[in-house]
């Protein structure tokens, strides 16, 4: 793995190299808040990774919530074009960034964060590509924009959208963790990772999506079980999960749990190290599904949670797993 420059020049950015270093740090750090504040299975499983490995990670999420919280933030068509526009304009700054550092000093979070990300897209030599791809699907969460969609008809046309939504963020994280084989043979591995993590998203929040006026499950398959967005609301409008609601997601489980088996394999390509954070992120996530189901499907009053103290006992067998005790050298 190659890597870039740590830090701006001074030559690039027209200020001290101690400045830019000290601007940097603290973009990293401002990423890190983020990742500690938002992302509690996520900043969990990044703790078992090397420590000069968090930081791109904790950028990588920032700039993924950041996008987030702006389409988050569109919850009306009249907001559209303003969401929209923020988008387009990420998009125009990190591209600037990749092809030359600003000489301006970072003014608030969302410049902290670009430096942040673009340091390390630069340092890891990730393809811009996947931001480009993420950043299109994100388009098509803006209501009343131009891309938006807030049905999917088939799996076929949600994997569309999960290519740049997860599969993508899987594909930038992959120079980031290193593997022990070319990294194109890891690659379809870490995309289904993405996958499955996102359809464990959409399974756990069906409820929150449906205040939000969206259904991120494939229309045709929960057709199969009679289920149709009227069930979905009069099931949110009730607390009460329909059976054949329960059946759906049943599948639906059965589906998310075939993705995680495609992709877990896939941890092994990885450099050794960091082997435990991916395996326990995957761990805990795919416990979510456990958990809706020990929950009997009740996702229209409960959020599915992994409690705090099985976090803990995963992570921490998956350290002791990295960290074998070894017994003092016989004299």
């Amino acid at each position: 793995m190659t890597s870039a420059r740590s830090t701006p020049c001074a030559v690039e950015t027209g200020i001290g190299a101690t400045a830019a270093a000290a601007q940097l740090a603290r973009a990293y750090r401002d990423c890190r808040r983020v990742a500690a504040a938002h992302g509690r299975t996520y900043f969990l499983a990044t703790r078992l990774l090397e420590a000069e490995r968090r930081p791109a990670v904790h950028a990588l999420y920032a700039f993924a919530r950041m996008v987030d919280d702006i389409v988050d933030a569109a919850d009306a068509p009249a907001h559209a074009a303003e969401s929209t526009r923020a988008l387009d304009r990420i998009e125009y700054e990190l591209r600037g960034r990749l092809v030359h550092t600003l000489a301006v000093a970072p003014a608030n979070d969302e410049d902290r964060i670009l430096l942040a990300v673009s340091d390390t897209i630069r340092r890891y030599e990730i393809a811009p590509e996947h931001f480009w791809v993420f950043l299109d699907s994100m388009r098509m969460d803006i209501p009343g924009g131009p891309q938006y969609r807030d049905r999917y008809p088939s799996m076929a046309a949600l994997r569309e959208y999960m290519r740049g939504s997860a599969a993508a963020i899987g594909l930038q994280l992959l120079p980031v963790l290193g593997t022990v084989v070319p990294r194109a043979e890891a690659e379809p591995a870490a995309a289904a990772l993405g996958e499955a993590f996102q359809l464990t998203n959409f399974l756990r929040d069906v409820a929150e999506d449906l205040d939000r006026g969206r259904i991120y499950l494939p229309a045709d398959e929960l057709s199969a079980f009679d289920v149709d967005p009227d069930l979905l609301q009069h099931c949110r409008r009730t607390g009460r999960t329909d059976e054949r609601v329960r059946r759906a997601l049943a599948h639906l489980i059965a589906v998310n749990r075939g993705i995680y088996r495609r992709a877990v394999p896939g941890i092994d390509l990885l450099t050794p190290r960091v082997r435990p954070g991916i395996r326990t992120a995957a761990t805990l996530y795919s416990g979510i599904l456990d958990e809706i189901e020990r929950n009997d499907y009740t996702v229209f009053t409960r959020r599915a949670v992994v409690p705090a103290h099985r976090r803990i006992r995963v992570a921490a067998k998956e350290f002791a797993a990295s960290h074998p005790f070894r017994s003092p050298t016989p004299h």
